[in-house]
């Protein structure tokens, strides 16, 4: 029996964890990967508050090592389910908590290129707000057709010398009023039914090259790659017992609170209007403080 299960080791779930050890909680927290979650990818955070130019993999050993000594259990096993009684189910184990917060986080959708996996961090991003001051005055290529690929492409507008919109198909997917601007920057080019096929660099990305519906290719030089095709959240296994909004996200009240008592939810798994690590991290605290709360 454990007074706080938290599922999944991102910054969400490792704050929970955290703030819940620092009440003196019983806490356990269950990872089925590796800790740090999608931020330990990236190069450098520059937009978290008093901690700039820290690197992600650094940030998330930090964190993880600051929970570690306050004597959090952690757990690389892979939950399959949730049961009555908030009983976790993993592949090795069942465990019962008194409260238990989901701090699953997302999974990047990627465009499933062979060697996209090795450029994460060397001009592949999945998130402009995060790396898009890195390419002031560089030349970045986005790729995607909803709000969040037009979003980008509009912030990145006003940082790098140009921006490519790389969009498979002829009419975009997001709101209107995005497309309109998009076409009033000149330093935006659309390239309408493309797809990228390859990216190329020694180091770092160097160029892309896309392919259209008759199958030409041609190459774009580029210094950065942004994919916004959109994230998969990993709440699947939890449909049959906790309330999922139609994309998958965690439906919560106050921010925390899911459908079933004494079950929570943090960070980016939940819907909300902003997933930055700032408000994975003050999810968790809250998520955390309110299980806390509701104990006594």
């Amino acid at each position: 029996m454990y007074e706080i299960i938290i599922v999944g080791a991102g910054p969400a779930g490792l704050t929970a964890a955290l703030y819940a050890r620092r009440a003196n909680k019983k806490v356990l927290v269950l990872e089925a990967k590796n800790y740090g979650g999608q931020i330990i990818n990236a190069s450098k955070i520059e937009n978290y508050p008093a901690l700039p130019n820290i690197s992600g993999f650094d940030y998330a050993t930090n964190l993880y090592q600051q929970v570690k000594d306050l004597g959090v259990e952690i757990k690389y096993e892979t939950v399959i389910r949730i049961e009555e009684e908030k009983i976790v189910v993993t592949k090795e184990h069942r465990y019962q908590a008194k409260a238990i917060i989901l701090a699953t986080g997302t999974t990047q959708k990627k465009l499933g290129l062979p060697e996209e996996e090795s450029y994460i961090g060397k001009g592949v991003s999945y998130c402009a707000t995060c790396d898009g001051a890195f390419y002031k005055n560089k030349v970045v290529a986005v790729v995607g057709g909803g709000n969040t690929a037009l979003e980008d492409a509009l912030y990145l507008s006003d940082l790098a010398k140009k921006v490519y919109l790389i969009h498979r198909r002829e009419e975009f997917r997001g709101e209107e009023k995005y497309v309109e601007e998009i076409k009033q920057k000149k330093n935006i080019i659309i390239q309408y039914h493309f797809r990228v096929v390859k990216i190329r660099g020694k180091n770092q990305v160097e160029k892309i090259d896309i392919e259209d519906q008759t199958k030409h290719t041609k190459s774009i030089k580029i210094d950065g790659l942004f994919i916004a095709i959109g994230q998969k959240p990993n709440n699947q296994i939890f449909r049959d017992m906790i309330s999922l909004d139609q994309d998958g996200y965690i439906q919560c009240h106050d921010d925390v609170y899911t459908n079933k008592e004494g079950i929570y939810v943090a960070g980016d798994a939940r819907v909300k209007p902003l997933r930055q690590l700032t408000t994975a991290v003050a999810d968790g605290a809250l998520a955390a403080t309110m299980a806390i709360k509701e104990m006594r």
